[in-house]
């Protein structure tokens, strides 16, 4: 999806609370949505989610600039802050809406998330197989209000202390140079 140069890209990697403090925090990206997709119901709530039976990942929806960072360069990243070869859970967080997933916009997107996975696979990055599925993106719903930001509005917090900050230590360390220039100062 392209608009005035902004492109979309949609993930899902475990709690999007986790992926979203990701993505914030990288050059290029304007805008991190928290948020639901890959369901069979329509504008699902997330007591509905949490029940596993809707279908639905938790996801986020990054709008990006390509010319700051690429959806390559996104991929790269979404694959060295979560588990992509634990089959529907991430950490203690379980369930089928806690699938590692890429649901691309068009079929560029998802030939560079196949080469990318093919990548991974060959060059022996993990010990397990690789379990992301790429699905075409369907319909988005935004997650309620008190999940958007959340990490930022919420960083004392116990979860995020202890899953959270370990995945952006790890965002500091290896991908300092796609962090927005007010974060690595």
């Amino acid at each position: 999806m392209k608009e005035n140069n902004i492109e979309t890209a949609v993930f899902a990697g475990g709690c999007f609370w986790c992926t979203e403090a990701v993505f914030q925090r990288l050059e290029g990206v304007h805008k991190v949505i928290s948020g639901y997709t890959g369901g069979t119901i329509k504008n699902p709530a997330y007591r509905e989610i949490t029940t596993g039976r809707t279908g639905h990942a938790e996801a986020i929806k990054i709008e990006y600039d390509p010319n700051l960072i690429s959806y390559k360069e996104l991929l790269e990243i979404f694959f060295a802050t979560h588990d992509p070869t634990t089959l529907n859970s991430q950490g203690a967080d379980r369930g089928t809406q806690y699938r590692s997933a890429i649901f691309y916009v068009d079929e560029q997107q998802q030939q560079i998330a196949e080469q990318i996975i093919a990548t991974l696979k060959n060059d022996f990055v993990f010990d397990d197989p690789i379990v992301t599925e790429i699905t075409k993106l369907g319909p988005f719903y935004n997650a309620e209000g008190y999940h958007q930001d959340y990490y930022n509005q919420n960083s004392s917090q116990g979860y995020c202390q202890f899953v959270i900050n370990p995945k952006l230590n790890k965002l500091n360390t290896t991908f300092k140079n796609k962090l927005k220039k007010e974060i690595q100062n």
